[in-house]
């Protein structure tokens, strides 16, 4: 497994491999280790520093963890597998290639086939005092303690819906916080209809109760985060009473929302999933509505480690044009049920598209707030005349969460995908409609 990179400050063309994957984490490394064997050049991109994705993302200056190393070790064996971890994707240059840029370099990669692992982010819903200093996704705090920020004796809550909740509460327990209250807003008896019919993912259930908190309280959410220049108290809802908790964090995530806009760019159709909203849209194979493109992991919707692994196995395997066999398929299906029970059994209750008041901000990037895109037709009507979703992110943030409170239309996207340097702007091709 070869991981070098052009040459810093270079804009060169790569040629084209045989097998782009793009995203290196659960899917994008299985997709990898399938179609490997097949010994044709691969290159895996992630942006990232190091493989793992967001599920195995690894700590400052720890050892990643072991399913990486394993994946990692079994490439190891194949020398036209290579890796560019903090490389991203800028924009698509004609229809089998990519504009990439890492920290010093840019340049081209051309494919003959396309494996779109982009994971998903976190659903961040807007609620006053959401923007304060000490406010952070749920998932976004496990990973920055696992990046190396220090919490130990810190007072934390966690609030939200679905399992990353107790993930991010144990790792924030293991690095030395007090969790005060990991609030659940999917009622008892759904959650406890969930905990039931883990008997069919013995494994699932025996991660649920080593990861049990002692503080878990159901049918319980967030009404706002306040403080003056940073984040004192938290207010909730526990059923039908109202309270308040002093910390100093809190962790909020409603579940995961794909990411799609790759895909999309490409022409990849989607379709819109009960539990995360767009998803790429793939048949039975992992083959997008792009002949040669291919699709695993998350962006077809959320699902878990195991079904990426499932889906990366496969897409690996079709992307080689060999036959998958039914007992990969048969892994997928099971892991495809246990993701539509957490989405059944978690869904978001209608009382969280009421939590922002006029005031609060809907687009933390341009400060546009919920008032005055409330009236607004849709998605481009708020872009045009509020400049929402016209900041840093383009709009994964408050566009995921205006097609949950509104009803819109995703936003279509639009390269650049990232913010990028001038100067690789300026040396992409502009013959193939790549930049506008």
């Amino acid at each position: 497994m070869n991981s070098t990179k052009p040459a810093p400050n270079a804009y060169v063309s790569q040629g084209a491999c045989a097998i782009l994957i793009v995203g290196a984490g659960p899917a994008g490394l299985s997709a990898a280790l399938a179609a490997a064997p097949a010994g044709r050049s691969i290159v895996v991109l992630d942006d990232n520093p190091a493989p793992g994705g967001q599920v195995w993302r690894n700590g400052a200056g720890a050892a990643p963890p072991g399913p990486v190393q394993q994946l990692q070790e079994a490439l190891a064996r194949y020398p036209r597998v290579r890796i560019h971890c903090g490389t991203r994707v800028v924009a698509a240059q004609g229809s089998q290639a990519l504009l990439l840029e890492s920290a010093d370099s840019a340049w081209v990669q051309g494919f003959e086939k396309l494996i779109v692992c982009t994971g998903a982010r976190e659903l961040l819903l807007p609620f006053p005092g959401w923007t304060l200093p000490g406010v952070s996704g749920a998932g976004g705090l496990q990973a920055m303690i696992k990046g190396g920020l220090p919490v130990r004796g810190q007072r934390i809550v966690i609030a939200g819906s679905g399992p990353l909740l107790l993930a991010a509460a144990a790792s924030a327990t293991q690095a030395g916080a007090q969790v005060l209250r990991v609030a659940e807003q999917s009622p008892w008896r759904q959650v406890a209809a969930f905990g039931a019919r883990l008997l069919r993912w013995p494994g699932k259930l025996a991660q649920a109760a080593t990861l049990l908190h002692p503080a878990y309280r159901c049918d319980s959410y967030v009404l706002a985060a306040q403080g003056d220049t940073s984040l004192q108290s938290v207010q909730l809802r526990q059923g039908a009473h109202t309270y308040q908790l002093d910390c100093d964090r809190l962790a909020v995530g409603f579940g995961l929302v794909p990411n799609v806009e790759l895909g999309r760019l490409l022409g990849c159709a989607t379709r819109h999933s009960a539990q995360a909203g767009l998803a790429l849209q793939v048949d039975a194979q992992q083959s997008t509505s792009v002949p040669y493109i291919f699709a695993a992991g998350e962006c077809t919707g959320a699902g878990g480690v195991e079904r990426a692994m499932a889906e990366g196995h496969i897409a690996g395997l079709t992307a080689i044009g060999q036959r998958v066999p039914a007992a990969h398929l048969h892994t997928r299906a099971r892991w495809q049920d246990f993701a539509s029970r957490v989405g059944q059994h978690f869904a978001l209750r209608p009382e969280l598209r009421t939590l922002a008041d006029k005031n609060t901000l809907l687009c933390r990037c341009e400060d546009v707030t919920f008032g005055s895109v409330a009236a607004c037709t849709g998605w481009n009507d708020a872009k045009l005349h509020q400049r929402c979703g016209m900041g840093a992110c383009q709009g994964r943030i408050c566009g995921a969460a205006a097609q949950h409170l509104f009803g819109w239309d995703a936003p279509s996207p639009r390269p650049p995908l990232s913010p990028a340097r001038v100067s690789t702007l300026s040396l992409a091709s502009n013959d193939t409609g790549a930049l506008p």
